[in-house]
């Protein structure tokens, strides 16, 4: 999803992103694949203008990946959505929203960081992880805070590509898992709430991934992801 031609976010199925501009002209896209070039940065986009004090709510489907949809509808489908924190906004036009959305949330909700915004092939330790990484859980862990969210439980699920084998994926992902675990804790969760576990390589994102080495690495970013799932229960006032 790009805002203003710069990149906003990546967006799993079943999963959604929010965002506060400024009123007035913008020029909001998305697209499918586009990693990892970036075709929204220079491809066609839609202008739109947005009014002061209004919320908007657009859908990404493979028909139309910018459809406006009604608040009703939006709510609807968002209940059963996760909030995802998969890469750092690069939406210099993105800002703070000042407002609390009407959208019921639903009691688990999972933030995802990928392998192109966390850990190298392979890497897993606190020194692996990339400052975009780091920057990203210290902003869920600020989110989660600012939202006066109290957590009931939080699991940290590490995963892994498919490259090597069962038992050194399931110990590479239980280590990536515990390196997010304690930059979580460093940001302010508690601890006592804060599990780790690790589904190596059973739940790919990607399994078709081909060509030369470099390629196949970059093609698996995506399963070299770490999944934050928050059981929230209920939001204190």
């Amino acid at each position: 999803m790009y805002v203003d031609r710069e990149f906003h976010n990546g967006l799993l199925p079943g999963s959604y992103t929010q965002f506060c501009l400024a009123p007035g002209k913008h020029v909001l896209s998305s697209y499918l694949d586009d990693a990892p070039r970036y075709l929204g940065k220079t491809g066609k986009a839609a202008d739109t203008n947005l009014d002061a004090g209004k919320i908007y709510f657009y859908r990404v489907d493979t028909n139309n990946p910018s459809l406006l949809v009604s608040q009703d509808t939006a709510e609807r489908e968002l209940r059963g959505s996760r909030a995802q924190v998969h890469a750092l906004s690069r939406a210099s036009r993105v800002e703070a929203c000042n407002y609390k959305t009407s959208v019921k949330p639903a009691t688990v909700k999972d933030y995802t960081l990928s392998g192109d915004v966390l850990f190298d092939f392979g890497k897993s330790g606190v020194r692996d992880i990339t400052r975009e990484g780091r920057d990203a859980i210290r902003t869920l862990a600020q989110q989660l805070a600012y939202d006066a969210v109290v957590p009931r439980r939080i699991d940290v699920i590490g995963h892994t590509d498919p490259v090597g084998s069962a038992a050194a994926n399931r110990a590479l992902g239980l280590n990536r898992a515990q390196t997010v675990r304690s930059l979580l804790i460093e940001g302010g969760l508690p601890a006592n709430k804060i599990g780790a576990v690790s589904a190596g390589s059973n739940e790919l994102l990607v399994a078709d991934c081909a060509g030369s080495r470099a390629e196949q690495v970059a093609c698996n970013a995506q399963n070299r992801r770490v999944v934050i799932r928050v059981d929230i229960g209920a939001t204190t006032p």
